[in-house]
């Protein structure tokens, strides 16, 4: 260039004529004329398009496969290997290099090209993702939920166990907390906890759990085209962002509890700054989105799996995979479940019968020992043998009452451990077992005595006896004692 620049300057500005320059550079005089005509070297012109030897007649042949491409699944279309190899099949004898440049090439030229959208306050946009975490010690696979608002490019994350109806439900309800209203418009993928089947390119046969949470909040719902990610664009870039900014590096927690606190705290800090375009903070934009928001139902909504079958035989009730214990004297009663994302609730009617903490393994039995005490009455073989006594964890205490009263009564000493037993279920574990304490220390090792023991905690109107109820023994006529019979056995007379 700075040659091109002093040649062109000797000419025009110094008058040095053409022959000369010709003489002293020994170019020839097409190159000078190609720099006095352009300010800049205009680089090689071709007048035609140059075609590669080998791979010309096969340009076509490429495109064709690539469109083809298109209508094919997306883990079944073509590498730039199988091309080259097809087109060797059809007679190609250049090298694989060349195929895979012009593969490259003719994917970047041919790629879609989309018109930017514009986005109103009061919309949002939903989806999942995963992501890797540390959680006591494990490093695991987690769930994330990302609820974005385009207008002001606000955002809600959070993380559950599994992709499923009740995280899914969850989600929305903990969104909608958060941004402190309903978005009158969220846009959807096409998931299977939403979409039954697809009918057309617009038309969704949806599931009764999506229907549930929308006829709740009363909002409008859109899905995208089949294979059309960009229509909800901001919550893809959005989950890429949150996933590089709140997830790297990977982050060791306790629990999803102690996760999804930080992924709040993270969600909140984000308000604090601008977005390109935008000069208001995402703090004053969430406002306006807010003004246009649907208010929150006043009944929150129950966002839950529900499902009614029947107790088993062994007082178990099965729900997505495990079993969970009921009392047994609801066995072989029709129950409803209601699964949330951190606990299984069972109602018999509208009685809540059991609760249990929501186990997300597969093939799990979850008792809770207290459903089958009762049954220890008529079988007392099984408290050494029965599955769900294995799980009952009692302090030392209790192992040393029983074998004191096993040591005194024999076989009824079982019965009468398995009585204090069954106190446990109308008293806390932690009463009981100050009860059996209290009676070891005394030395009176018997079932009439621990209860004795339980029965400063009640109220004291529940130990006096009353006739409410018991007419049959109102007419019964008790004598006042006769208390100077006791003189003769108290020494020197009753002095």
């Amino acid at each position: 260039m700075r040659e091109w620049t002093e040649i062109r300057q000797r000419v025009f500005c110094d008058g040095v004529s053409k022959r000369q320059i010709l003489r002293e550079t020994g170019m020839h005089w097409k190159t000078l004329r190609k720099i006095l005509s352009h300010g800049a070297p205009p680089g090689y012109d071709s007048s035609k398009l140059r075609q590669k030897s080998k791979l010309g007649p096969f340009v076509d042949r490429i495109k064709q496969i690539l469109e083809a491409d298109k209508k094919a699944p997306a883990k079944q279309r073509h590498t730039a290997k199988r091309i080259y190899d097809r087109l060797l099949e059809e007679g190609y004898t250049g090298k694989y290099t060349v195929v895979k440049d012009a593969v490259r090439e003719l994917r970047l030229t041919t790629r879609e090209v989309f018109v930017p959208l514009t986005h109103t306050p009061g919309e949002a946009q939903v989806d999942f993702f995963e992501a890797q975490v540390i959680m006591g010690g494990v490093q695991r696979k987690v769930h994330g939920f990302l609820m974005a608002l385009p207008y002001s490019d606000a955002f809600f994350a959070c993380c559950f166990e599994r992709e499923c109806t009740e995280s899914f439900q969850e989600g929305h309800v903990r969104a909608f907390d958060y941004f402190g209203g309903v978005p009158r418009r969220i846009s959807y993928d096409n998931s299977k906890i939403a979409v039954k089947t697809i009918v057309g390119v617009h038309d969704r046969n949806l599931t009764d759990g999506f229907l549930q949470l929308v006829s709740h909040y009363s909002y409008r719902h859109h899905f995208c085209t089949v294979r059309r990610p960009n229509e909800k664009g901001v919550v893809e870039g959005t989950v890429k962002f949150a996933r590089n900014n709140f997830l790297v590096p990977i982050p060791e927690v306790r629990d999803f509890d102690d996760l999804n606190r930080r992924l709040l705290a993270d969600c909140e800090r984000d308000l604090t700054r601008s977005v390109r375009d935008q000069s208001r903070l995402k703090s004053d934009l969430l406002q306006e989105d807010q003004a246009h928001f649907l208010p929150l139902p006043t009944v929150p909504f129950d966002a839950c799996q529900k499902h009614l079958t029947r107790v088993n035989s062994l007082s178990l009730v099965r729900f997505d995979r495990n079993d969970y214990s009921v009392p047994i004297r609801y066995g072989h009663h029709r129950v409803t479940v209601k699964g949330y994302v951190d606990r299984v609730l069972i109602f018999q009617e509208d009685a809540l019968i059991a609760a249990h903490a929501r186990v997300w393994d597969c093939d799990r039995t979850i008792f809770e020992p207290r459903h089958y005490l009762s049954l220890l009455d008529r079988k007392p073989g099984a408290l050494d043998f029965g599955r769900p006594f294995l799980e009952l964890h009692l302090p030392d205490s209790f192992t040393v009452l029983r074998r004191r009263m096993e040591a005194e009564l024999g076989d009824l000493g079982t019965k009468e451990y398995i009585a204090v037993l069954l106190m446990l279920q109308s008293h806390s574990l932690s009463r009981l077992t100050g009860a059996v304490e209290r009676a070891l220390r005394v030395n009176a090792v018997s079932a009439e005595v621990v209860k004795l023991y339980l029965y400063p905690d009640e109220r004291p109107e529940s130990l006096t006896f009353r006739l409410d109820g018991r007419d049959h023994l109102r007419g019964v006529a008790v004598a006042k004692p006769d208390l100077t019979a006791y003189a003769s056995v108290m020494p020197c007379g009753g002095c």
